[in-house]
């Protein structure tokens, strides 16, 4: 393969009270494409997502971000986690929280300058929040709340992008928007690594996939694998797709 491996996890096994909820994954994630991760509930997606950021520990197995350890290469990394797990009554305004992804170029010490604001501003232009800056995060709708996280990744200016389940709960602009974002991404050589439920638009959104149900089932090309046989083994029904040409 021509491109570089931006994320690489050898052996990986993540388990809770001694259950296995990722059984020793092997996965090789080429820079510069905009991935799904799918498979049913309980897969593992988002462990998968948190173990690679070092938010889980895994019991056996590494990860490398462009050949190297996540720790020397966290500021390549952008994460927007899952809506639920943010604490929304937290007394802060949408800026401010797009703000807080200049922290990591900066160091805790530094306070934001005119600078940091000025790409904050530009970030919540682009996902269409500009007019709402001063708002409460917690007076936002759940698709505004999406946008603003997705402010605060893009901010970051990262390398390699990993979001979970960003289309869940958000309006059909808001995915659109989203989805768009994504791509430029992608067209910008950045890598995109996603959670994702909805099969049906994976061959519109995605170039790549990642069949996940505990163990790896597959991963590659979505035109070359997203097909009824790997359907089929990662949720265990029997599948028929049609990939739209």
């Amino acid at each position: 393969m021509d491109k570089n491996i931006a994320v690489k996890v050898d052996d990986l096994t993540v388990a809770y009270n001694y259950k296995p909820v990722l059984w020793d994954i092997d996965l090789e994630i080429p820079e510069g494409v905009l991935m799904a991760i799918v498979g049913p509930n309980g897969a593992g997606k988002s462990t998968l997502i948190k173990a690679i950021l070092g938010i889980l520990k895994p019991i056996a197995g590494s990860v490398s971000i462009y050949g190297k350890p996540y720790k020397k290469q966290r500021q390549l990394v952008a994460y927007v986690p899952q809506k639920g797990s943010v604490d929304w009554d937290f007394p802060t305004t949408a800026l401010d929280v797009v703000m807080m992804g200049t922290y990591g170029s900066l160091g805790w010490i530094k306070r934001p300058r005119q600078k940091e604001k000025k790409a904050a501003l530009e970030a919540l232009e682009k996902v269409g929040m500009l007019a709402f800056k001063g708002r409460q995060i917690s007076q936002l709708s759940g698709g505004q709340q999406q946008r603003i996280f997705l402010a605060r990744a893009l901010v970051q200016n990262a390398s390699i992008y990993f979001m979970d389940e960003p289309f869940q709960g958000v309006d059909a602009t808001t995915e659109i928007t989203i989805i768009n974002i994504l791509k430029e991404l992608r067209k910008a050589g950045k890598t995109v690594i996603v959670v994702h439920h909805d099969l049906q638009t994976v061959p519109e959104y995605f170039d790549w996939v990642t069949f996940l149900n505990v163990k790896k089932i597959a991963t590659g090309p979505v035109k070359d694998i997203f097909n009824d046989d790997n359907l089929t083994k990662t949720y265990g029904i029997n599948y028929k797709v049609s990939i739209q040409e």
